[in-house]
């Protein structure tokens, strides 16, 4: 496996005396192939952050949610994950596309734990999994090239409070997102968005504003 390190990464081990530390590191822990404790923990997660990069090497991270076990591990060194309604950039998935070079960061904060992952991503669009995600668009699979648990140490303590109510559930129908219900968005949206719309009623400007600061947007 080819170094974690750069001759960027080995001066700056040089200059604050690390060189001993990162190489026990890049040798013995940093890895190839998902572990089963690595693998249990990434499918009970219900959350990850995502980076990617555009053309010009500029990177991006994302927050990726949905029900726990929403990331599955699907081989020894590969998992998927289900690409749900969005904001209609395609930002990340276009950089996974042009790119393929992703970052992912799986964080547990009740009980501080956390493992990176680095690897090479596609999208699928016709893969059989698809089936087992309520809603899903296509899927993601990320080839994973490196992937280690990363220490605890300042990683904040939180509690989670409650599932989000958008994440798509197979026994009932998602919530229409509020931004959708403001004018701004009105000529952009899909013709089935508009008839919910039209059911659900248009929301002013200050008052999605205040859902959002009441975190019931």
């Amino acid at each position: 496996m080819a170094s974690l390190y750069s001759e960027a990464h080995r001066a700056l081990q040089e200059e604050f005396g690390t060189v001993k530390l990162a190489n026990r590191l890049d040798t013995d822990w940093v890895h190839e192939a998902i572990s089963a404790d690595e693998a249990a923990f990434i499918s009970s997660r219900d959350m990850f952050f995502l980076s990617s990069v555009d053309p010009d090497g500029m990177p991006t991270v994302s927050y990726k949610g949905g029900n726990p076990g929403f990331v599955k591990v699907i081989g020894e060194s590969a998992l998927v994950f289900p690409g749900f309604d969005g904001n209609g950039m395609f930002y990340s998935m276009g950089n996974v596309e042009g790119q393929a070079k992703v970052g992912l960061l799986f964080i547990d904060f009740e009980t501080p734990h956390r493992v990176r992952v680095q690897g090479h991503a596609k999208l699928l669009r016709d893969d059989p999994l698809m089936a087992e995600y309520t809603e899903a668009k296509y899927l993601v699979r990320v080839d994973v090239t490196k992937i280690w648990v990363n220490c605890p140490r300042y990683i904040h303590k939180y509690r989670k409070i409650a599932q989000n109510k958008y994440v798509p559930m197979p026994d009932r129908e998602t919530p229409l997102a509020s931004w959708k219900r403001l004018d701004l968005a009105h000529d952009v949206i899909s013709d089935g968005d508009r008839a919910r719309v039209a059911k659900e009623g248009r929301l002013e400007v200050p008052e999605y504003e205040a859902m959002v600061a009441r975190g019931e947007a």
